[in-house]
């Protein structure tokens, strides 16, 4: 074989293996299994995995420069909740151009309306259950905490009633324009995309070597993991909209199999960490069970519905170039940033949230994890069931 010929065949090979990674869209239930292990991995490195909590500290930064807040939240810089929440936006934007998926997308006005009042009931909600789908609902039920199972209702609840506003929009409001129109690129950079995706990724090891170097070595870690989870979710798609939302509306299961895959492996993870001492115990055990936990629950879900888009959902389409989601992330986290304050000054308010419940202390660590298993499997088995029955697909 000459020179030539087997440069080209090199070239065709990386050529192959680049289209499979990031022209071709990974398993939705290799995301689930990624982001179970990314979950467990960010949990025995600094801290549990969230997205909220970075939004509200980025609010309470804004509010605090406008001189409405006078007490300074931690910097967005250092603060882990930003750069955990930072990656996931970071490590999305980057996937989008390297797979050249990235394109700014406008909304018609109605879809933009939708925004801003499905953004501010996920704001509302999420302060209220102590979290968003991932910090409220994953990342507690992973830590064992009985209100995440709590919002895991409230979600079900939420997005049925979101699911059943949305076909009575499509039969009784006018029409919106097509999508397609309005999602046009005014300017096409589809063949450099993959170079500033190099360059965006490039930034992040820069980046991480600087928190490192500064003595921010933990900071640093949390950056790589968020940018992690962005580049997984915005590979595989993985959305926990469509978890709850697709049983009603499509009868199609997968999405609920891998957040099944996923939170059966951070549960698992999580108990391991927190009985052999190695995280504490309270870590992620949210003061919301069970007013806070359900009706948040149900109060987001809707609102993730209007919005189309959950909250890790909202922040890698955002970084994808959907205006509509960027509009959803603003105003979640305004609305999250507002809402906590008035909780907070509130003593009565945020009593009524609910307490901490740690189920190992009423259950022992063996039956949590083997009743918690059990509630998502069977969760993912009824899913399966509803694929071949369609017994709770709603009709228009």
């Amino acid at each position: 074989m000459s020179e030539s010929t087997g440069t080209r065949v090199t070239g065709g090979i990386l050529k192959r293996a680049y289209s499979a990674v990031f022209y071709e869209n990974w398993p939705v239930w290799l995301g689930g299994i990624l982001i179970g292990i990314m979950s467990v991995m960010t949990f025995a490195w600094a801290r549990p995995w969230g997205v909220v909590g970075g939004l509200r500290n980025w609010a309470d930064w804004f509010f605090h420069q406008l001189g409405l807040y006078s007490h300074a939240p931690a910097s967005p810089l250092t603060s882990t909740n930003s750069i955990l929440t930072l990656g996931l936006l970071w490590g999305a934007f980057g996937a989008a151009l390297l797979s050249k998926q990235f394109a700014l997308r406008m909304a018609p006005g109605l879809e933009l309306i939708k925004g801003v009042v499905g953004g501010i009931f996920m704001g509302i909600g999420s302060a209220m259950a102590g979290g968003c789908n991932v910090g409220g609902f994953y990342t507690a039920t992973s830590a064992l905490s009985f209100s995440g199972l709590a919002m895991m209702v409230g979600l079900i609840i939420g997005a049925y009633l979101g699911l059943r506003y949305l076909y009575w929009e499509m039969m009784h409001l006018p029409s919106n324009p097509p999508a397609a129109a309005s999602g046009k690129k005014s300017l096409n950079l589809l063949p450099l995309e993959p170079y500033i995706g190099l360059l965006v990724f490039l930034g992040a090891i820069v980046a991480a070597g600087f928190y490192a170097r500064e003595a921010y070595a933990r900071v640093g870690g949390l950056l790589l993991c968020g940018i992690a989870f962005g580049i997984i979710i915005q590979r595989t798609r993985f959305c926990f909209v469509r978890c709850f939302r697709d049983p009603f509306m499509t009868g199609e299961g997968d999405m609920v199999r891998a957040v099944t895959y996923s939170i059966i492996i951070s549960i698992l993870g999580f108990a391991a960490l927190k009985w052999t001492g190695l995280r504490p115990e309270d870590v992620y055990v949210t003061p919301n069970f069970w007013f806070g936990g359900l009706v948040g629950g149900i109060v987001f879900g809707f609102g993730m519905l209007l919005s189309g888009g959950c909250g890790s959902g909202s922040v890698w389409r955002a970084g994808e170039g959907h205006i509509k989601l960027m509009v959803v992330v603003v105003c979640f986290a305004l609305s999250n940033s507002l809402f906590k304050t008035l909780m907070d000054v509130s003593q009565g308010f945020k009593a009524l949230m609910g307490k901490s419940v740690f189920m190992p202390d009423f259950l022992g660590y063996k039956w949590t994890v083997i009743i918690l298993i059990a509630i998502f499997l069977i969760y993912s088995l009824a899913a399966a069931w509803n694929e071949e029955t369609d017994k709770f697909t709603v009709e228009m």
